[in-house]
């Protein structure tokens, strides 16, 4: 009798095996969104070279593919325009059949990066989100916003697979949601009226050299990717490669309309490789999704002010700044006025609505037609030595301002912009005019100057903004023609 027994429990708990063999692969389960109008991936796990099924309830149309040697599978939808009407997708293999409900067609961007873009609306230990109990009282946007989160994990070994769940946003939600993430796509959906799913993929404290795959990194002379040297890092987020096998593989190829990016403190200090580094991940990570006309914009976020060593946190920006100018279709948010004073200390300083919205801008702008909306910050070009006048100062010099045809918004009460002579020695200037598309730069403590900067160091946030958008000016350091 007990043979019997034992018998039928191995019995059942063989057809029971037998009976789930038909299985997705996250980001695809109940609640996901899809990319609008586009070939959007549907992925699984089935018995080895078996035939897969999906139909969409929108158009009832069967896309077939066969499981690999591995028993992976995956199929290209064509999906319609976004709306808010809840979908399903049936998809059978063999005798096996699953429905994938409550599937919303619209907007869908990949976010990543490091702790800034990690960091949840509900903030973290001593970090608060400016904003953030509006926006857990805030009315549901259940079919508005949502986000899938890649946990935190590291693997020597690219993965395929990943755990996790959509989240609709609402009270029960929304705190653990990127902020950043989060108020890029409540702008998106403001602006737009579409649904917005966010993938988010974000690591603190990891380097960019974290999310590029192994046989790049190990190129490196100044990383030891072995596990040797992986293993002796005094911080875990710091080891290379390892994030990109478990948090970009497991999901690359799911359909998105780009990337936004937030990462940098880490790398702070290494300023001279990281604007060429950015660009490969950026090009390895489009050719993981198929992208080989760079067709997926790439938007990143300046690093904030910090009490960083000055010039190497103003060496980290300004290569921030050339990989936005050097990488294909990419565009960069300044955020060295979204610090306030008693902030010198706090890396993640508490304003990110501002940050998800400059980014939605860019998104807005470029990808979506808005191009009367100012997206791009103001730059100096050049600084000239301004000939003595009736109307110009002796030791004036004139900072010409690209992207910035309506002026700035102030002239008084200036913060972060300095003047310096052959000493060295920087002095603040607190009033400045605008001529002639020129920014009019004096100091009576440097009659003959030799360099202007803005915002140049670690801490050194500042207060100037294009009329057109009320941007801020990027930061730079120019010597005097």
């Amino acid at each position: 009798m007990k043979k019997m027994f034992t018998f039928l429990l191995a019995a059942l708990c063989f057809c029971a095996a037998a009976s789930a063999r038909l299985t997705l692969r996250q980001p695809c389960s109940d609640g996901m969104v899809l990319q609008q109008q586009a070939r959007s991936t549907v992925w699984g796990k089935s018995d080895p070279g078996s035939p897969v099924t999906v139909v969409p309830s929108w158009d009832r149309q069967k896309y077939s593919a066969r499981a690999d040697a591995d028993g992976y599978w995956q199929v290209a939808v064509a999906t319609p325009a976004a709306s808010y009407t809840p979908h399903t997708l049936t998809v059978k293999s063999g005798s096996e059949q699953l429905v994938i409900r409550d599937v919303l067609v619209g907007e869908v961007w990949f976010a990543s990066g490091q702790s800034n873009m990690e960091m949840p609306i509900r903030g973290f230990y001593g970090c608060p989100v400016e904003g953030a109990a509006d926006v857990m009282t805030a009315a549901p946007l259940r079919d508005r916003v949502r986000m899938f989160k890649v946990p935190h994990a590291r693997s020597y070994d690219p993965l395929r697979e990943v755990e996790g769940e959509w989240w609709r946003a609402d009270a029960t939600t929304v705190a653990e949601m990127s902020a950043t993430g989060f108020f890029f796509a409540r702008k998106l959906n403001e602006t737009l009226d579409v649904p917005v799913g966010i993938l988010f993929s974000a690591y603190g404290g990891s380097k960019v050299e974290s999310w590029l795959p192994e046989e790049i990194v190990r190129d490196y002379p100044d990383i030891d990717a072995s596990r040797a040297g992986i293993e002796a890092l005094r911080y875990d987020y710091y080891s290379p490669f390892m994030m990109y096998n478990a948090m970009v593989c497991p999901v690359s190829g799911y359909t998105v309309k780009g990337f936004i990016w937030y990462q940098g403190c880490s790398n702070v200090g290494s300023g001279a490789t990281y604007a060429e580094r950015l660009a490969r991940m950026v090009s390895v990570w489009r050719a993981d999704w198929q992208d080989a006309d760079a067709r997926l914009p790439f938007y990143e976020v300046e690093i904030a002010p910090y009490r960083y060593g000055d010039e190497e946190a103003a060496e980290l920006r300004q290569a921030q700044h050339d990989a936005a100018k050097s990488i294909p279709n990419a565009g960069i948010v300044v955020t060295d006025d979204l610090v306030r004073p008693f902030e010198i200390d706090q890396i993640h300083p508490a304003r990110k609505r501002e940050v998800g919205e400059r980014l939605a801008y860019l998104a807005l702008h470029r990808d979506y037609g808005l191009d009367r909306l100012p997206c791009d910050s103001p730059e100096a070009v050049r600084a000239v030595r301004l000939p003595d006048g009736p109307r110009t100062l002796p030791g004036s010099v004139g900072v010409q301002l690209a992207g910035c045809p309506d002026g700035l918004d102030r002239s008084r009460e200036i913060e972060g912009l300095e003047i310096a002579g052959a000493d060295g020695v920087f002095h603040p200037v607190r009033e400045a005019g605008m001529a002639g598309g020129r920014l009019v730069v004096h100091s009576e403590a440097v009659p003959e100057p030799r360099t202007v900067r803005y915002c140049w160091g670690g801490f050194k946030p500042g207060n100037l903004h294009g009329v057109a958008g009320l941007l801020p000016l990027a930061p730079f350091e120019l010597t005097v023609e």
